[in-house]
């Protein structure tokens, strides 16, 4: 089985290198490498200029584009049928190829699931780890995948579309799974197939990437996916939204009600939540999530209405 892995980079000089060592150590090795670069201007180019004299594997396409039509174009310039997708920043496993384009053996399988090991060693970046990705014991077999561990047939993404080319969009994956499903494509799940995640080291890195994912998801315009109900992505956001205008509402009321009580029992109450979430980083991260998912998501609605409004 012949296999091309696509990775779509800007600005990794720092991290890119311990990406390609990872995947020329694989178990087994892909028949290509195709690193589409977005524009970088640091030494992204120049480390992966280094690599190609060592690896004749690897194959460099420079295009100053967003990063989902930076991986339409490695899937449609990759000359196999196995196409495997990993993040820049990510590490993968040393089987993680091997195990995660496994289900295609059958060919009924359109979609391969592998899953991640999200790193850090600070106590902040282990609190933001569980806001930011999905817990072990949460994969099971409706589990979706995100672009940092993924592998589909290319004739699969050409029935799906590809990925949509949105400026700057952060949400290509959710796009990808939601007509993926509505296509009744069969995903096989491989939880050992993994890579290593770095989380963000900073609380503006962490709300920047909270923010961006409730913006993208709002400019999706999926309300109910498949299989979520009412954990859909933007239902949760309208559920945070709905969870500060009542707490602001008992605020209000409190100046002429006796309501304050009932907002203080509140809080505490969300303090408790946060805390047992992830420890004392847990009730900081909350709120900076919260509001970071409340500013993305009114970003993402109303710029989507604009949209709407000029392309009448």
């Amino acid at each position: 089985m012949n296999i091309s892995v696509c990775i779509t980079v800007r600005n990794e000089g720092s991290s890119i290198g311990r990406l390609l060592d990872s995947l020329l150590a694989q178990s087994k090795k892909a028949d290509e490498i195709i690193v589409v670069d977005g524009g970088s201007k640091d030494r992204t180019i120049e480390v992966i200029n280094h690599y190609q004299k060592h690896s004749g594997s690897i194959k460099l396409l420079r295009e100053n584009c967003t990063r989902a039509k930076g991986r339409n174009l490695g899937v449609e310039i990759a000359k196999n049928e196995i196409i495997a997708i990993i993040d820049a920043g990510c590490v993968a496993d040393k089987y993680w190829l091997e195990k995660i384009t496994e289900p295609f053996k059958n060919e009924q399988v359109d979609i391969s699931a592998g899953f991640y090991n999200m790193v850090g060693k600070k106590a902040f970046q282990k609190a933001a780890s569980v806001f930011l990705g999905i817990a072990p014991g949460k994969f099971n077999n409706s589990f979706l995948p995100s672009t940092r561990s993924i592998a589909f047939r290319k004739s699969a993404w050409e029935r799906i579309g590809g990925f949509p080319e949105e400026k700057e969009n952060s949400a290509e994956d959710t796009y990808f799974n939601y007509h993926a499903l509505k296509l009744g494509m069969k995903y096989a799940r491989v939880k050992s197939a993994t890579v290593e995640w770095g989380m963000p080291d900073s609380l503006n890195d962490f709300f920047r990437k909270m923010q961006s994912y409730a913006k993208w998801d709002a400019r999706t315009k999926i309300w109910i996916f498949p299989g979520k109900s009412l954990t859909s992505h933007n239902i949760k956001a309208v559920f945070v939204l709905m969870r500060y205008l009542i707490g602001l509402s008992l605020l209000i009321l409190s100046f002429k009600f006796n309501t304050l009580p009932y907002l203080i029992i509140g809080l505490f109450v969300y303090f408790v939540f946060a805390f047992r979430k992830a420890g004392w980083w847990g009730i900081l991260l909350q709120f900076v999530s919260d509001f970071a998912v409340m500013s993305g998501f009114i970003q993402g609605f109303f710029s989507q209405k604009k949209d709407a409004l000029v392309s009448r």
